[in-house]
């Protein structure tokens, strides 16, 4: 079984999955548009992601452009935790990841041994990244 986590944004997830790809590599494919869809949306809609794949060597992130009169809440009840392979990588993603965002919990040593922060990037997207020798 594999569980993929699938994103919803407000008219901006090419934006989003191109800084998601600079920061943790992969390759986005199979991204459709609601072009030539027989769907009732916006024209100035129709080139936004219906739907979009980052692949990398140990993760997917699943996304899509929600139809503008789809309510979407900037999420607290969930957030995408990264397990990171060293402390500098973990320290920098998180930094870029809060940057024009939200820090909740800094970048800190914790009581359990671990290097954790916890923020809300620019586009919503809550995050826990984690490193732990």
């Amino acid at each position: 079984m594999r569980i993929e986590a699938y994103l919803a944004f407000r008219g901006n997830c090419r934006e989003a999955f191109n800084f998601y790809q600079e920061i943790f590599g992969g390759e986005i494919k199979n991204t459709e548009t609601y072009e030539n869809k027989e769907i009732d949306i916006p024209g100035n809609y129709r080139t936004k992601w219906q739907h979009a794949e980052l692949r990398g060597k140990d993760f997917t992130l699943l996304g899509y452009d929600a139809a503008p009169d789809t309510p979407l809440t900037d999420g607290t009840n969930i957030h995408l935790g990264v397990d990171m392979d060293s402390e500098e990588e973990a320290k920098t993603t998180f930094n870029t990841l809060s940057a024009s965002g939200r820090v909740h919990t800094s970048f800190q040593k914790t009581s359990w041994g671990a290097h954790y922060g916890r923020c809300t990037d620019k586009y919503g997207i809550s995050w826990m990244i984690n490193y732990k020798k």
